[in-house]
């Protein structure tokens, strides 16, 4: 990761630890086969309390992990700034599989393209 790769991911870790500031709310999720490499982040923008997500951006990267690469997290920081978002919230740590329940798979069952998430809870990683 370069310098100013890395500025980025920095300024979006501060803006995620400031904790809850006022709508709109971005919220950062990041997703991989596994828990170690991030192939996709997502983006919510949600613009006041009970509002649905009004903006949706998604980043992939087959090749790095997206926590990691230069343009994506630019992007992403853009976005976020662009959005006029006064809050971000987020974890820093992939809470899932890159393939969408219902889109890539069935409803209801496992994602047959990532086996490391089988069965497990997407927050705590623990067996369900």
């Amino acid at each position: 990761m370069t310098f100013k790769g890395q500025w980025y991911r920095d300024k979006l870790a501060k803006k995620r630890q400031k904790g809850f500031r006022g709508y709109p709310v971005a919220t950062v999720a990041y997703y991989g086969p596994d828990d170690r490499r991030a192939s996709k982040v997502s983006v919510g923008l949600i613009p006041a309390e009970d509002a649905d997500v009004s903006q949706l951006e998604r980043w992939t990267s087959e090749a790095t992990d997206v926590r990691r690469d230069d343009g994506i997290n630019e992007a992403l920081f853009r976005f976020i700034e662009s959005s006029g978002a006064k809050s971000v919230v987020g974890v820093d740590r992939i809470i899932g599989c890159p393939h969408e329940e219902g889109i890539d798979y069935p409803e209801g069952q496992d994602c047959p393209m990532c086996p490391f998430w089988a069965g497990k809870d997407r927050w705590t990683g623990v067996e369900k």
